[in-house]
């Protein structure tokens, strides 16, 4: 058979599959990818430098030059907004690269092993999830000083116990079924079981924590730029946006902090209607939104 054959055959299929998605749905899907794909081709897509100061043009309003109008040292919104996004997007995807990679792992072997590993990671996790993800941020600010990674750290930390905790059951759940049994006195070796079978069926849930894990962390990142324990201005960030717009907005000008607070909400909201259909695409239980 052919690929143009194949490929005729596919695509009733694709568009049935496709046409059972929400509209809703796809809109926030669409949403998300241009977030992606303009921050990501920033240098590119950005008609002036975040930075560069226009003290001649303030508070100017949406014209053909600057398509959402200027701040209050003239910088061009829509420049810092692409640009600002690299910066607000980086830093929630290492908190989620990091407390995914260990809360899996502390999932998988808490499940596997059971007995006192499991109940001295439950004893660890139990401990981290009584601190809040942002006053332990704050705390690593006040002893490292404001800047990226020190929010960054601190949250994937705080992230953990909670990615641990949904993980664990759904795997604990996983290693009772027969076919683990059946592998066993096959002679297939336990790290072989857990990362050959067991992971493979915690993909779904893995991904949708991981969708709503990335709203959240964006949110507690935004509001920590927001306090000022962030990245610092002049770096385009959308919660330092927020924050040197918060002036302006007194003086009749609160376009800066209306747009940079609009992206953060688009982008949150998408990623978690996403990850609700994904949730209910594949039957996922166990998560928490």
């Amino acid at each position: 058979m052919s690929a143009e054959v194949m490929l005729s055959n596919r695509r009733p299929i694709l568009l049935r599959r496709l046409s059972r998605v929400s509209p809703v749905v796809v809109v926030a899907a669409v949403a998300l990818l241009v977030v992606v794909v303009a921050t990501v081709f920033a240098p590119v897509l950005a008609p002036y430098d975040p930075n560069a100061v226009d003290l001649l043009n303030p508070y100017a309003g949406s014209s053909p030059e600057h398509w959402l109008g200027t701040d209050a040292s003239g910088r061009d919104i829509l420049s810092r907004l692409l640009y600002g996004g690299r910066v607000s997007l980086a830093g929630p995807a290492l908190v989620i690269v990091f407390s995914m990679s260990m809360g899996v792992l502390l999932a998988l072997v808490s499940a596997w092993y059971g007995g006192p590993v499991d109940a001295v990671i439950s004893r660890i996790v139990e401990v981290l999830y009584a601190l809040p993800g942002l006053i332990l941020a704050v705390v690593a600010v006040a002893v490292f000083g404001a800047g990226f990674w020190a929010p960054v750290v601190a949250l994937s930390i705080a992230f953990v116990p909670m990615i641990t905790r949904v993980l664990r059951s759904v795997a604990l759940r996983e290693r009772n079924l027969p076919y683990v049994a059946a592998l066993q006195i096959q002679g297939v070796s336990g790290p072989r079981i857990a990362l050959r079978h067991l992971l493979p069926n915690l993909r779904p849930l893995i991904a949708v924590q991981a969708g709503i894990g990335f709203g959240y962390a964006m949110l507690d990142l935004a509001a920590i730029s927001y306090l000022g324990l962030g990245l610092q201005p002049p770096t385009a960030d959308w919660g330092v946006m927020v924050a040197e717009g918060q002036s302006s907005i007194i003086e009749g000008y609160p376009q800066q902090s209306i747009y940079a607070s609009l992206i953060v909400l688009v982008t949150v909201v998408s990623l978690n209607l996403v990850s609700g259909w994904v949730a209910e695409r594949y039957d996922v239980t166990g998560v928490q939104a």
